[in-house]
């Protein structure tokens, strides 16, 4: 089988080339090249320009893809497949893309020609569920505000959420989506002694978590977290109307995607007082514009975007779906298609 492995950024050539390398003592003929960027701030605003408008939206350079026709299996991370690359892709059996989302190919085009899509479901799954429950701590325990207030030469003792600054033992966190990194930090608040509930219409049982209805979960929960996948159905899963069922002192976190989550409704709760607080990884303006009015708000925590963005992750991610690669072909084991179309 011949492959095309397109790094970027994140995984530059050589990270890539050692990624894919148990294909190439496999027998696999393997190209690898890389969409490159002069920094990651590049790619960053050339992906969301992807997740935004599909994978058409941004140019590539003709190189990147010359005798495209000759490959069976063509390997990308944020690379983008538009159907103009697809078209031309006369021998392609298989897409295999190294993270959760697919938002970077035409999966209609590839779908209806007969092409199966890959992910690499759970590859930064621990990066971000323990950037999430780090994102929890800094906003309850208000870790960041206190290193601001101190760079900035002020002993800070009086926070948004002072006389109410919670332990987690004891407490209840609502989980929004209960997938690979769900899962994970509900194990690790488990540990904390909280109380997990969750809401996932995909999961009929978990154990030690209360599965309940949306609804249920904001009610009860002292600690929203969202993890849930971005569809045209979850766009805006938590909007004005759900974060008004949310306990007033409780605080809501999201590292998946920003439009589960209506920004422009939260920043009103939060202006009100309506809930506690929030941690935000994840904005619907990256980088965030200066005039944003989230940027205002002294009982919300921000981070740039980089919860998932470990060296174990991108490192980890081409290794991870060639070995899942090889063990489907040899039987022992399901490639994890997501456009249901059959790899033969």
């Amino acid at each position: 089988m011949k492959v095309l492995a397109i790094g970027d950024a994140f995984i530059p050539e050589p990270l890539m080339a050692a990624g894919v390398e148990s294909l190439r003592q496999a027998g696999f003929t393997v190209t690898v090249r890389e969409w490159q960027h002069a920094n990651l701030e590049e790619l960053q605003q050339d992906n969301l320009q992807i997740e935004l408008h599909g994978p058409a939206a941004v140019r590539l350079p003709e190189a990147l893809f010359q005798d495209i026709e000759e490959y069976e299996l063509v390997i990308v991370q944020f690379t983008p497949l538009p159907q103009s690359v697809l078209e031309q892709a006369e021998s392609l059996k298989l897409i295999g893309v190294l993270r959760g989302g697919v938002e970077n190919v035409d999966v209609s085009f590839a779908t209806a020609h007969g092409i199966a899509v890959a992910n690499t479901p759970g590859r930064n799954a621990r990066a971000v569920a323990e950037f999430a429950v780090g994102l929890i701590l800094a906003e309850v325990r208000n870790i960041a505000r206190s290193h601001a207030a101190l760079k900035a030469g002020v002993w800070l003792k009086q926070f948004p959420n002072s006389g109410a600054i919670p332990e987690l033992f004891g407490k209840t966190v609502g989980l929004v989506g209960l997938g690979h990194i769900g899962h994970l930090v509900a194990g690790y608040l488990t540990a904390f002694g909280c109380r997990i509930v969750a809401y996932d219409p995909y999961v009929q049982t978990a154990d030690g978590i209360e599965l309940l209805r949306l609804e249920e979960v904001l009610r009860a929960a002292d600690i929203v977290s969202v993890h849930a996948r971005y569809t045209a159905d979850t766009d805006h899963l938590i909007s004005a109307r759900e974060i008004a069922l949310m306990k007033p002192g409780a605080v809501l976190i999201n590292t998946a995607r920003s439009g589960l989550v209506d920004q422009a409704a939260l920043v009103q709760a939060l202006q009100q007082k309506c809930i506690r607080g929030a941690a935000l990884d994840v904005f619907d303006t990256e980088p965030i514009p200066e005039q944003e009015e989230l940027l205002t708000l002294d009982n919300l925590t921000i981070t740039p975007h980089v919860a998932g963005s470990t060296a174990d992750a991108f490192t980890n991610s081409p290794k991870l779906f060639c070995s899942r690669l090889l063990q489907a072909l040899k039987g022992e084991g399901a490639l994890p298609v997501v456009n249901g179309v059959k790899f033969k």
